[in-house]
């Protein structure tokens, strides 16, 4: 780059620089200014991640839980009618579920 060109682009940044002191001291006009998106705080972000983790496993529990019904021939209907008579007769508590 040569000299011109490093002093027209020089110009152009102190006129766009000196364009945002006088709105920024205008205290009635329109602040014009370009922003970015907001800024979200890292809980945030973090809190954000471990929700699309957990529905990620559950979305491949989910489809894990049907490729087993499908190769058993299972019907959803008849497990459950199966674990709730288990429950209810006592032969299988909640607390033997694992986690």
């Amino acid at each position: 780059m040569d000299e011109r060109d490093k002093l027209r682009k020089f110009r152009e940044l102190d006129d766009a620089f000196a364009q945002a002191l006088r709105q920024l001291d205008d205290p009635g006009g329109a602040m014009d200014i370009p922003t970015g998106p907001p800024v979200r705080s890292l809980e945030a972000l973090e809190e954000e991640d471990a929700e699309k983790q957990a529905q990620l496993r559950e979305e491949a529990f989910q489809q894990q839980f049907e490729a087993l019904l499908t190769e058993y021939h299972i019907d959803p209907h008849e497990l459950r009618v199966l674990i709730e008579t288990l429950l209810i007769t006592g032969r299988w508590s909640e607390e033997q579920v694992p986690a």
